[in-house]
């Protein structure tokens, strides 16, 4: 669970991360929009936050020697995926960072549940 939970945090973090820069955010709102200072400090924040909690997990999951390499490998993954999303439905990238976002509260919970 704590791969999954590495995983995702990462997803969010990035999705998150790429929303807090002026032509992402103009590509999801539409040109001449830019994020507010307080939402632009606030996904900063979080995608900072989710990419701690992601290489927590991963070394908690998987050891310090194997975790950094799982988590290299779960943020190569996520940031294809956001890339992707960016560039084939820029419009489709709150959906991922809302989905991300659903995918990591599920797995911290079935974490937090299975000792």
């Amino acid at each position: 669970m704590k791969g999954l939970l590495a995983f995702s945090a990462a997803l969010t973090a990035f999705s998150a991360l790429s929303l807090a820069m002026d032509r992402h955010y103009e590509d999801y709102k539409g040109r001449g929009n830019t994020p507010p200072p307080g939402l632009r400090r606030g996904l900063q924040l979080g995608g900072g936050l989710g990419l701690v909690l992601s290489l927590w997990a991963a070394i908690a999951g998987y050891g310090s020697a194997q975790g950094w390499v799982f988590w290299f490998g779960a943020m190569t993954v996520a940031a294809l995926a956001v890339v992707l999303t960016l560039t084939y439905a820029p419009r489709r990238i709150a959906r991922l960072l809302a989905g991300g976002g659903v995918l990591l509260l599920a797995s911290a919970l079935l974490g937090l549940a299975r000792p």
